[in-house]
């Protein structure tokens, strides 16, 4: 794997995880009470002995970049990096990233150096776990010029993807990026070609990809370059390759999800806290999940009731109720609060007991859980300061309101307080 440098796609603005991406990049979006969204590639390609990355962003790069030169510092004793390549204006590109094909080609000249065979092109916003050696070990194999990694699809699901046909070699014949209708319809497949059993292969007769590519260096720095005004890999530089390149499928057979939603991301959040075990753990010591050390304190309980929920380290929680919720570092609930169906991020910081005690006193709202109030199904972003015998529970049953005035958002009936908004004692949402 020392002959293969990774590049994660950090994304555009990230509207569909917006609020969440309001003052941050989307691989810089909180992730399971800890971690960051851009720790799940770059932890795969570390456990899969890539260490040669660059992450491309152009949004609110500077969390993301300071949460890289935090967590991955490779200490001198081999050429690996992790390293964030943010958009820039220069006379031959004038604009900002068009598309995931166009960041790679404004850096092509960086990437070109590098004395690699090929490049893994990775995505910011999925959660899974995978050891890619195995998949650029198949790209070789077959001599690809282009493997893609595909999942195996239902119906339901599969208007949101770019689909594709294979013939019984693996080779990639034909494209349709999020079909509908009757354009859906056509993209059927036998996917017990891919190793499915018939039951299986009724259902999900769809073959997606994951937006996950091994490229030959020589093939993309040539499609990069003969495709000037081509913008997209998956809808446009790929599809456009199959006549003239060898483009395999490479099967997926593990736990994956795309959580570039509010819903995908709330729900991928709280399916962590099933009993007895989760559709992705992070408990696995052979192929861990890494992240910034933050030497924080242990969690304090205090004559809590806690179920089904995951408690990030460095949280003070006092006589509360907790229930199949994600908690993230230093999260503060005060008594009497209940908290149900919910993700608290957490916050970045401590505040002095003595100032709390003072902004309590004074009629201001210190960070964390005022008393008495109740959280049900919602996202708090970090550094939230929610007053006393607060209501966040959609009484009305909105789907979609922007309150940003009023430091909230609702997307798909889920309420999204925005990091550092303060909400008032007595407020029902």
């Amino acid at each position: 794997m020392k002959r293969v440098l990774g590049i994660i796609l950090g994304g555009g603005a990230g509207t569909r995880l917006y609020p969440l991406t309001k003052l941050r990049a989307k691989p810089a979006v909180p992730l399971a009470g800890k971690y960051r969204l851009i720790d799940i590639p770059v932890s795969n390609c570390i456990n899969s002995e890539i260490i040669k990355i660059y992450v491309l962003t152009q949004y609110n790069s500077a969390s993301l970049n300071r949460h890289l030169t935090r967590s991955y510092n490779f200490a001198g004793f081999n050429d690996g990096f992790v390293e964030v390549l943010a958009a820039q204006q220069t006379s031959e590109n004038p604009d900002w990233f068009q598309g995931t094909a166009d960041a790679v080609r404004q850096y092509l000249w960086l990437l070109e150096e590098w004395d690699v065979d090929e490049y893994v092109i990775l995505s910011g916003d999925q959660l899974y776990r995978m050891d890619y050696s195995k998949f650029v070990q198949r790209h070789r194999e077959t001599n690809a010029d282009i493997t893609l990694s595909v999942v195996p699809m239902d119906e339901k699901r599969a208007s949101a993807f770019g689909l594709m046909k294979i013939n019984d070699q693996g080779r990639v014949v034909s494209f349709s990026e999020k079909p509908k209708g009757d354009a859906l319809k056509a993209m059927q497949v036998d996917t017990t070609t891919l190793g499915l059993d018939s039951q299986k292969a009724m259902e999900m007769p769809y073959i997606a990809s994951m937006g996950i590519y091994v490229f030959k260096k020589e093939v993309l720095v040539n499609l990069l370059k003969q495709n000037l005004k081509q913008t997209d890999f998956g809808g446009e530089i790929i599809p456009g390759a199959a006549k003239d390149h060898n483009i395999q499928a490479y099967l997926f057979k593990d736990y994956w999800e795309d959580i570039g939603t509010i819903e995908a991301f709330y729900e991928a959040n709280l399916a962590l806290t099933q009993q007895p075990t989760p559709p992705f753990s992070f408990y696995d010591k052979k192929f861990p999940i890494y992240t910034r050390s933050r030497y924080l304190p242990p969690t304090k309980l205090l004559d809590c009731q806690v179920t089904e929920s995951m408690i990030g380290e460095g949280c003070i929680l006092k006589e509360c109720r907790i229930n199949h919720s994600v908690l993230g570092v230093r999260t503060r609930v005060e008594k009497g609060c209940v908290i149900e169906d919910s993700l608290l991020m957490g916050s970045d910081y401590y505040e002095n007991p003595v100032q709390r005690k003072a902004d309590l006193e004074g009629g201001s709202i210190p960070i964390g859980i005022g008393q008495g109030s109740t959280i049900r199904r919602a996202i708090i972003d970090k550094n939230a300061r929610i007053g006393q015998n607060v209501m966040i529970v959609n009484k009305d049953r909105v789907e979609e309101a922007e309150r940003e005035e009023l430091g909230y958002y609702i997307r798909s009936g889920i309420t999204v307080v925005l990091k550092n908004a303060v909400i008032p004692d007595g407020t029902v949402i």
